[in-house]
C-alpha cells in the first residue's frame, strides 16, 4: 500500500547488491520517521488545545523538513533510475517507490495521514493469528461472533482501554440492564 515502511523494506532487500545507493534512500526515509518522532503522541482523550498544538507542530515540521527530504529523495530516484537496470533489485525498489509516489507523499498535505500503515497491520495481526489458531469459524454464526469479538477488542484498544476490562464491564452492565450499550469511552 502507500506506506514508507514497505518502500524502505524494498531498499533493504536491494541493499546487499547496491549498498551505497540503498543506504542513501534508507537514511532519507529514516529522517522522515525522525521528523514524525518529534511530534508527541497524544491519547485521543487529550484536551483539544493539546491536540491542536501537536497538529500545528506536525504541520510545521512536515512543511519545513519532510518536504525537503521528499524532494531530495525524488530527485535522487529520477537521477539514479536511468543508470539502473530495470529488473535489478534497486531498479525494482525505485520503480516501486515512484509508482506509489502520490500515495506515499499524501502525508505532506493531510496531517491525519501517517507515514506507514503499521498500526493497521498490527491491529489485523490478532485476527489473522486467531483465524489460524481456530481454523476459521466453521459456521456463519461463528464468523459473526468472532467478528463481533474482534470489533469489541480492537475498539477498546483504539480507545486506550484494556479490552478485558471493557468486555467485563460491558457484560456486567448488559446483565444489569438489558439493552444497555457500553462503549469503550464509557469505561473508566
Amino acid at each position: 500500500m502507500h506506506c514508507w515502511a514497505h518502500v524502505r523494506r524494498k531498499f533493504i532487500e536491494a541493499e546487499s547488491s547496491y549498498p551505497e545507493e540503498c543506504r542513501t534512500a534508507i537514511e532519507w526515509i529514516g529522517e522522515l520517521y525522525e521528523v514524525e518522532r518529534q511530534v508527541p503522541r497524544l491519547p485521543r482523550t487529550a484536551p483539544d488545545e493539546a491536540q491542536t498544538e501537536a497538529l500545528d507542530l506536525r504541520m510545521r515540521l512536515r512543511g519545513e523538513r519532510s518536504k525537503v527530504i521528499i524532494a531530495q529523495l525524488r530527485e535522487w530516484a529520477y537521477a539514479t533510475k536511468p543508470a539502473t537496470l530495470p529488473e535489478s533489485s534497486l531498479g525494482k525498489a525505485i520503480d516501486y517507490m515512484l509508482s506509489l509516489w502520490p500515495g506515499v507523499t499524501r502525508f505532506l498535505a493531510d496531517l491525519r495521514v501517517p507515514l506507514d500503515n503499521n498500526a493497521a497491520e498490527r491491529a489485523l495481526r490478532g485476527v489473522v493469528v486467531g483465524r489460524k489458531n481456530h481454523y476459521g469459524s466453521h459456521s456463519k454464526r461463528g464468523a459473526e461472533v468472532a467478528a463481533l469479538c474482534y470489533t469489541l477488542f480492537e475498539s477498546a484498544k483504539l480507545a486506550g482501554v484494556d479490552p478485558h476490562r471493557y468486555v467485563l464491564e460491558a457484560t456486567r452492565r448488559a446483565i444489569a440492564s438489558r439493552g444497555t450499550v457500553t462503549l469503550p469511552k464509557d469505561v473508566t
